[in-house]
């Protein structure tokens, strides 16, 4: 009888235990209200009309973790690890070891004998050379920035590679390449052709260019630094750091005249992006087409009562047409699209085109089109209004794009539509030669010991990494 008063008791228990955990699960979940399930699944024809881009709540706690877990861990490549437990640094906290760094870096800047690269040659460029002036002779060597004025030149933004190189070096210099001067040398001879004979005979000027190659390779810094001396030689430059940002986020329409896609919002960010360094050149060029702006569907306001195209004066300039497009949202998508024609008639100054994430262009976007209430269609970027505007490459402009690899768009194809067969270039990781020069350099800013540098060293990372710039400056404070 006892032995079935226990069963008893184990069997409400368990029950009693189900329940608790059942109850716990289901109280982090308030039951649906009847408005809320209306909203679910709102009409084909609302849905069809306004859509806007969000990003998926998972994915958000997912980066966040990632980044709180990266903020709670040291980095491998701090230079305090090498040295934390001898050495120069010596075995003090992380703080200590940045500023011990710092002051034996201020100290450094006094000995003009430690300014040194391989083979004796000097480790960077004279001090009054610009990028304009940069030769063969400078390869290998670091050309020195001032970090304001290059946020000035470069005011859509420094690309990651350059952030992620001052930061870790403490020095805003870059690494000049054979690699970017041929890059530069071919834009130059195109706007300017010499008056001799080229010393690079048998050598094919494009007017279009894509770069590609492996992830971290230098493309972006490469693009970067060709903007910048654009821009010293008085071009007019419309450059786009983040392309993939013109195919994701924001609202977009359908415009029942074109059969595109509209942005608005990334509309009105590329015409702010284009006349925060232009403004002046902007101002003297007068507009060649004036043909009105057809209006369109604002962000979030849909279209303007009253108004279905907005007017373009006659002794309008490039500046007033951009400003067009930023003050009126209805109007930003077109004048992003009439701005690409402008830009190919204008005679007074070179114009270039530069994009980077250009691969992003060729894939489809974030933003996906309702088909029925349970399922939708992904709209390929060659489908955004935007995009389609100067994406292609089949014209006489001077453009260069660069794929990243860092944006997870997939691999291509070889033969891309809308670009010339051979536009598409292969930029290359450090060569031995240049990841020697990188090394001198990491030593020089102290990311090395000295006591551990050696050609057997420098080797072993420059293999390791693979020729990966962002490898070898990470594994560089481990050396042994």
């Amino acid at each position: 009888m006892w032995k079935y008063g226990l069963r008893i008791a184990a069997g409400n228990a368990k029950l009693n235990r189900k329940s608790s955990i059942l109850n716990n699960t289901v109280c982090h979940f308030s039951p649906p209200t009847s408005a809320a399930v209306g909203t679910l699944f709102p009409s084909l024809d609302h849905v069809h009309r306004c859509f806007s881009s969000s990003k998926s709540t998972k994915s958000s706690i997912t980066k966040t973790k990632k980044s709180e877990g990266k903020k709670s861990k040291p980095k491998g490549g701090d230079p305090g690890a090498a040295g934390a437990e001898e050495g120069e640094f010596g075995a003090a906290g992380g703080d200590d070891l940045e500023a011990g760094r710092a002051k034996r870096l201020a100290d450094d800047e006094k000995i003009p004998s430690l300014d040194v690269g391989p083979n004796g040659r000097p480790l960077f460029t004279p001090k009054d050379t610009t990028l304009s002036q940069l030769t063969h002779k400078d390869i290998g060597s670091y050309f020195k920035f001032d970090e304001a004025a290059l946020k000035a030149v470069l005011p859509e933004g420094l690309a990651s590679g350059i952030e992620d190189e001052f930061n870790e070096s403490w020095r805003p210099a870059l690494l000049v390449r054979k690699s970017y001067l041929a890059l530069r040398d071919n834009f130059r001879r195109i706007a300017d052709p010499p008056m001799w004979p080229s010393d690079s005979k048998g050598v094919k000027l494009q007017k279009q260019i894509v770069l590609d190659g492996p992830v971290k390779c230098g493309k972006s810094i490469a693009l970067a630094m060709l903007v910048h001396w654009a821009r010293d030689e008085g071009w007019l430059v419309l450059y786009a750091p983040k392309g993939r940002d013109w195919t994701h986020g924001g609202y977009f329409y359908k415009n029942p005249h074109t059969g595109f896609w509209d942005t608005p919002l990334q509309a009105e960010n590329i015409l702010k992006d284009f006349v925060k360094f232009n403004e002046s050149r902007l101002r003297e060029l007068r507009c060649k087409i004036h043909d009105p702006i057809v209006l369109g569907e604002g962000a979030g306001v849909g279209y303007l009562k009253g108004a279905d195209a907005m007017p373009i004066p006659e002794d309008s300039t490039l500046y007033d047409l951009v400003q067009m497009g930023i003050k009126s949202t209805h109007a930003a998508v077109n004048v992003v699209v009439r701005l690409r024609k402008e830009l190919s008639v204008v005679k007074d100054v070179p114009v270039l085109i530069v994009i980077d994430q250009y691969n992003s262009w060729f894939t489809f976007s974030e933003f996906e089109e309702p088909v029925t209430p349970r399922s939708c269609r992904p709209i390929h970027a060659r489908e955004l209004t935007t995009v389609n505007a100067f994406r292609s490459m089949m014209h006489e402009d001077m453009m260069v794009g660069a794929f990243s690899h860092s944006t997870a768009v997939g691999k291509l194809r070889k033969d891309l539509p809308d670009v010339p067969v051979d536009a598409r270039q292969q930029f290359p990781r450090y060569s031995l030669d240049e990841a020697e020069a990188v090394c001198y350099y990491y030593l020089r800013q102290r990311l090395v010991r000295r006591e551990v540098f050696n050609e057997e060293n420098w080797k072993k990372i420059y293999y390791l990494a693979n020729g990966n710039g962002a490898e070898m400056r990470w594994l560089a404070p481990f050396m042994r």
